[in-house]
């Protein structure tokens, strides 16, 4: 419990709050007079109760990285786990430098195949998959592989085996396989959803032991104290409850509210304390000063938002450690949240507007519109390149402006309103030009004249509803809407393969990360912490080359051309970064030998070489990657290689690999300004023309005469069809395939062809956001927007 403020500062446990649980799950415990029954009642209660105390104050995706830590640490108490194969399903270590030989799977999990297999109970298990490939990929392919039969011998497996087979072939199912081997090992109560009912909670709090809801934007939790309060007889009209809603100038309200609740017995609700961040150490102080000697009856609420980085989290350790915590997040899926939105209206609503039609047909698209922008973060940056906090306001404001406009104009004024929902109401929150994009493109697929003639759909399957009533309106949603998946927001199902497995892999990596560091799981079979360190520091040091002789490749340079000044650049920055790798892991080296004095830089390095990440060290001189360390460096020496090759005569490579470059932008404007020299035209005045060539890598084999040839590039969200020449849907499991050769030259803005295309977004990661490099125009049958609602971009790394 006292690790989980390493997942979110806002999560802090004290030992008192732990011995309160434990004292009551002993009397909760069943009795026996067999003593080793009476332990078993004992240990099993007390686990469940801590886990259940723990859980009401954790998000719902940190619940099951705390299930998955206490499931581990129970297993490894009672000697039922193999260290090395935890060790390995935390880890996932995967052999770089591997194809997969099947096409079901891909490079990186046939890689963690290879290394699984050389484990004894392993023994076999690549050369049986590439010779049942058929049986394999059934089970691989199939829609709940976790509930599947394993092929041949396979299944006889434990069920931790299992799992680490699964994470090499499915790593997108591996959170709800973590369930069920939950279920299996400590119970079925544990994966239970259970939603907390506010009065029982309650009978465990006291005038010593507050309530503290954590916040999610969009919920309310004070509605449900207000209702607890009129059932006890505390409410805001008999003067026993007093709500304050902290900003500037309401602490004094709060300070004396708190002194006549404490003497009187009341209840004081204080909501969004992390306003106030000054006042925080003198409110830990006046409520721990209540707690003892006030009345029976006196009970503290508290509401704050957790802070979005844990350097910005301020509040006192002390009314988290103390106090019960309990989360509160919105419903998730469209279905909860499609009727969560049309919640916030009435009958009257419905009727209050003299084109009766126009306004119901629009408010509820709004509400469908409210729901898939909410929802859609989900998906991460395929859903939005940035977080927004879109809010129930966001949406009656929209439809009190819809209200408004109708009244006020003989004919519904279609731009307008999009132009406000999309710019404004909802826009206001927006600060990505192509979130923008992607807002603007849903009001206009959503909100346009046809929807009135019932030609418009939501969704797959998912008409404009006609005129109905509230009621009605209700049912229509129970009826009608099709199941959850992707589609409902626009996304390919790939983008939930996608999703599933970042969270995946953030769940495996926060719980390794939780593993105690001296314990046997620590560095799996038998080695210790520091050996594995010392090896993985021999090994990068060996194959690390030396730095490029910046004076040596200038001399040899006849005239600096822009493309010349690139490699300059890019060569130098390299130089940047291998010294630095260089200088770290020497010092770090003789701090191992008990040379150097360890210091804190050293201690962090060599965590991120024990646990196979990129250090921070590196990372301020590197360029964005989500590689795991030993995939990072195998690519930081692919792209000395290529810099290699290129500066040994200075003459353009056949095609240049774009993911290569620290600045990729430098290279593409370089082709710009090498064109704008030759033809004398005028540089901004000019553009980048793509085209997509039928060719890979291997088949060029010399330079165009303008521009140039690059490879390297993958699509997210579709893919690219070669015969047709055009972006196309995507096919399932295959998340980003790679594009051909791509002939990148520049034209005169004048001749741009606008017709029939779709502006793509090229980043360099996945992350998308902030690491923006260019923008290409592809071509495309369908109409654009289907490629903007499903997120579709070029990104230079997979």
């Amino acid at each position: 419990m006292s690790d989980l403020n390493k997942i979110n500062p806002i999560y802090q446990f004290s030992l008192k709050a732990f011995h309160g649980i434990f004292e009551k799950a002993i009397q909760r415990a069943t009795p026996s007079d067999d003593i080793k029954e009476r332990v078993m009642n004992l240990t099993d209660e007390i686990t469940y109760s801590v886990y259940v105390y723990t859980a009401q104050g954790l998000f719902e995706r940190d619940k099951l990285i705390f299930l998955a830590q206490v499931a581990f640490q129970v297993l490894i108490i009672k000697k039922e786990v193999n260290p090395a194969e935890l060790d390995f399903l935390l880890r996932f270590p995967s052999k770089t430098d591997v194809t997969s030989p099947v096409d079901f799977l891909q490079h990186h999990c046939w890689g963690a195949i290879k290394v699984l297999s050389e484990m004894d109970e392993f023994r076999n298990l690549d050369s049986d998959i590439e010779g049942s490939a058929k049986r394999w990929k059934k089970f691989v392919e199939s829609e709940v592989p976790e509930k599947e039969v394993f092929p041949k011998e396979w299944k006889n497996k434990s069920a931790l085996q299992k799992l680490c087979m699964l994470r090499c072939m499915r790593p997108d199912r591996m959170t709800y396989a973590i369930r069920d081997f939950v279920e299996e090992k400590m119970g079925s109560k544990y994966v239970e959803g259970r939603s907390i009912e506010l009065a029982k909670v309650y009978k465990e709090s006291s005038p010593s032991t507050p309530l503290f809801f954590i916040l999610s934007p969009g919920v309310d939790p004070l509605k449900d104290v207000e209702d607890l309060g009129r059932k006890l007889n505390f409410t805001i009209e008999n003067g026993r409850i007093h709500n304050v809603s902290l900003g500037q100038g309401q602490e004094p309200v709060a300070e004396r509210a708190l002194e006549v609740a404490a003497e009187q017995g009341h209840w004081v609700i204080l909501q969004n304390i992390h306003l106030v961040a000054r006042w925080l150490r003198t409110l830990d102080k006046i409520v721990e000063q209540y707690s003892t000697g006030s009345h029976d009856d006196y009970r503290v609420f508290m509401s704050a938002e957790p802070a979005p980085t844990p350097e910005s989290h301020i509040i006192p350790q002390g009314l988290l450690e103390n106090s019960i915590k309990i989360t509160n997040e919105p419903p998730t899926g469209m279905f909860a949240n499609l009727h969560k939105a049309l919640n916030l209206f009435t009958q009257d609503t419905l009727e209050m507007c003299t084109k009766e039609i126009e306004f119901k047909c629009i408010l509820f698209a709004l509400c469908y519109f409210h729901a898939v922008v909410a929802e859609r973060r989900k998906f991460g940056a395929q859903g939005w390149n940035r977080p927004y906090p879109f809010n129930n306001g966001d949406l009656t404001i929209s439809v009190n402006v819809l209200f408004n406009y109708l009244e006020a104009n003989p004919k519904v004024p279609w731009d307008d309103l999009r132009y406000l929902f999309g710019e404004i109401m909802y826009g206001g929150h927006i600060t990505d030009d192509w979130d923008r994009r992607l807002c603007r493109t849903y009001l206009s697929e959503y909100i346009r004249a046809e929807m009135l003639e019932g030609e418009v759909y939501l969704a797959p399957g998912f008409p404009v509803p006609p005129s109905l009533d509230y009621k009605g309106y209700h049912m229509y949603i129970d009826e009608n809407l099709p199941p959850e998946s992707p589609y409902l927001y626009g996304l390919h199902p790939n983008a939930e393969i996608g999703f599933l497995t970042v969270t995946s892999d953030r769940l495996f990596r926060t719980v390794l990360e939780m593993q105690p560091k001296e314990s046997d799981a620590g560095g799996g079979a038998g080695i210790s912490r520091e050996e594995k360190v010392k090896s993985v520091l021999d090994e990068i040091i060996e194959r690390l080359p030396e730095p490029f002789i910046m004076a040596e490749l200038m001399a040899k340079a006849e005239e600096k051309t822009p493309y010349v000044v690139v490699a300059f650049q890019e060569c130098e920055r390299m130089n940047f970064l291998t010294h630095e790798i260089r200088r770290s892991l020497k010092e770090l080296d003789l701090g191992l030998k008990g040379e150097l004095t360890i210091t804190a830089d050293m201690e962090d390095l060599a965590n991120a070489l024990f646990y196979d990440t990129v250090p921070e060290s590196w990372t301020r001189y590197a360029y964005p990657s989500l590689l795991s360390l030993g995939a990072w460096y195998a690519d930081m020496l692919l792209r000395i290689r290529e810099l290699e090759v290129w500066t040994t005569d200075f003459v353009l490579p056949a095609t240049v690999w774009l993911a290569g470059f620290f600045n990729p932008q430098s290279f593409l404007t370089a082709i710009m300004q090498s064109m704008a020299r030759k033809n004398e035209w005028p540089l901004d005045k000019m553009c980048l023309a793509v085209d997509v060539t039928k060719k890979n890598r291997e088949e060029i084999t010399a330079p165009p005469r303008e521009g140039s040839y690059v490879h390297g590039l993958f699509m997210e969200g579709a893919r690219w069809d070669i015969p047709s020449g055009t972006i196309a849907d995507s096919r399932l499991k295959e998340l980003t395939p790679m594009m051909p050769v791509m002939f990148i030259r520049a034209i005169p803005v004048d001749r741009v062809d606008t017709k029939n295309i779709y502006e793509c977004p090229v980043y360099k990661t996945r992350t998308r956001g902030p690491t923006y490099v260019w923008t290409f125009n592809l071509k495309t049958k369908e109409k654009a927007a289907k490629w903007v609602l499903a997120g579709v971009a070029l990104l230079l790394q997979s």
